[in-house]
């Protein structure tokens, strides 16, 4: 069983602070290597936005710097679930993004510049092929951008089994423990202080999501993150309509392991920032520039900052507008949705960057700090693939791939961000 009590170890030789994919992958890599790992989580495992996500574990759309990664995620996320013992949904049956008309194809053309030069089998679908794969494929639809060998899992299943596999095998994760500091000597990691008292570590991991901002702040690091919320619905029991992951405008669908659909709106995001969050917004206004459509400020409901025993999970819920409004598109878009009730509906608070893609790295100057945050929506799928690249640099190992796009520096050394694909 996951360790629930208030106690704590002495000393550790790797310290991770947050126990969703980020971390919990980290640490199954480092327990790989014969690492000793604890985990210290202030709410409980994925009991934020790794359990609260649609399920993708996708390939397709992917900024270019993480194509390679999320491509070996998909191998990684196959090992992991054959070492579980029980079904975290994990099918690799493709992932659609439905075109209306060839200017929304069009948006797609930037992936696809570079997508075949990794071996990966994108291929652009006409209404015919799209008949072949969507039963009673809606009129609307006349393209789509179809990678067959995307995955599903399920979030609500799948870090809380690999954190119950990485217990049996001797890494300790304390839920409902704070780490409150990071503590540090002449620039070097000297341990954390949590909330039942210090823990001594030469190596912390950070994968804290909403809350890495508020525990690097304490190190003198600037993070400029801000929260972002989106709501998510299950479907009850549902005819099949497509057996992997869709998105067209306005509407998203997944298949899940129960037989029904995970379903949310592809165009609606809610912003709340907190009065911490203030200074990062002129960091965020090219990406609202770029995506004004799609956000809205909302007064904060949930406040994420320094407190981080206030809300153990940030569990916001879903108004019954936002629900009644994915119901109605997905209706609209997918007519073979009515009559299908909607079993329970979600929200989760996304940790985005700037740029919408995340951190990966040393927290410079710190010694024996580092950094996995700022997944931006889309950790989930990557998470083995970063969780594995931590773990080797931890070690102090080397890495397959060019992390200059997912470096700390990038906010701080006048470099011009580039925008990766929108939350």
């Amino acid at each position: 069983m996951i360790d629930t009590a208030p106690t704590i170890p002495a000393s550790s030789e790797v310290l991770i602070v947050g126990a969703g994919i980020a971390g919990i992958t980290a640490a199954w890599f480092l327990n790989k290597a014969g690492i000793e790992v604890t985990i210290c989580e202030k709410g409980t495992v994925a009991g934020e936005q790794s359990g609260r996500n649609w399920g993708w574990i996708r390939q397709q759309g992917r900024d270019q710097a993480e194509l390679p990664i999320v491509m070996e995620s998909m191998r990684l996320w196959q090992e992991i679930a054959d070492e579980l013992d029980e079904d975290i949904g994990y099918r690799r049956e493709g992932s659609l993004y439905l075109c209306e008309n060839e200017a929304d194809m069009a948006n797609h053309d930037r992936f696809m510049s570079f997508a075949p030069d990794y071996g990966l089998t994108t291929e652009r679908l006409n209404r015919k092929q799209l008949e072949a794969l969507v039963t009673d494929c809606p009129a609307r639809w006349q393209t789509a951008l179809h990678t067959p060998d995307d995955g599903r899992a399920e979030p609500s299943l799948a870090v809380q089994a690999i954190a119950r596999k990485l217990t049996q095998r001797g890494v300790r994760i304390i839920e409902n423990c704070a780490v409150e500091q990071i503590l540090t000597q002449n620039e070097r990691v000297t341990g954390v202080l949590s909330e039942y008292g210090e823990i001594r570590t030469n190596s912390v991991l950070c994968a804290g999501g909403a809350w890495s901002t508020f525990l690097l702040k304490s190190c003198g690091i600037r993070l400029p993150q801000l929260t972002v919320k989106a709501s998510v619905a299950r479907t009850a029991s549902a005819p099949m309509i497509f057996n992997g992951n869709a998105s067209g405008s306005k509407v998203s669908f997944r298949r899940r392991l129960d037989g029904g659909y995970s379903v949310a709106s592809s165009d609606y995001l809610e912003i709340f920032p907190s009065r911490a969050h203030l200074d990062f917004l002129p960091d965020f206004l090219p990406l609202m520039k770029t995506s004004w459509r799609k956000f809205r400020f909302r007064i904060p409901e949930l406040t994420v900052g320094e407190d981080f025993t206030r809300h153990r999970a940030l569990d916001p819920i879903p108004s019954r507008k936002t629900v009644a409004r994915i119901k109605s598109r997905l209706i609209d878009r997918v007519p073979a949705f009515a009559g299908i009730e909607f079993a329970e509906a979600w929200s989760g608070m996304i940790d985005a960057l700037p740029d919408v893609v995340p951190v990966l790295d040393k927290a410079e100057p710190v010694d024996g700090l580092w950094i996995s945050t700022g997944f931006s929506g889309h950790g989930f799928g990557i998470g083995p693939g970063a969780g594995k690249i931590m773990a080797r640099l931890i070690q102090g190992q080397s890495v397959d791939y060019d992390l200059d796009r997912f470096r700390l520096a990038r906010f701080s050394d006048g470099s011009k961000l580039t925008l990766g694909p929108a939350i």
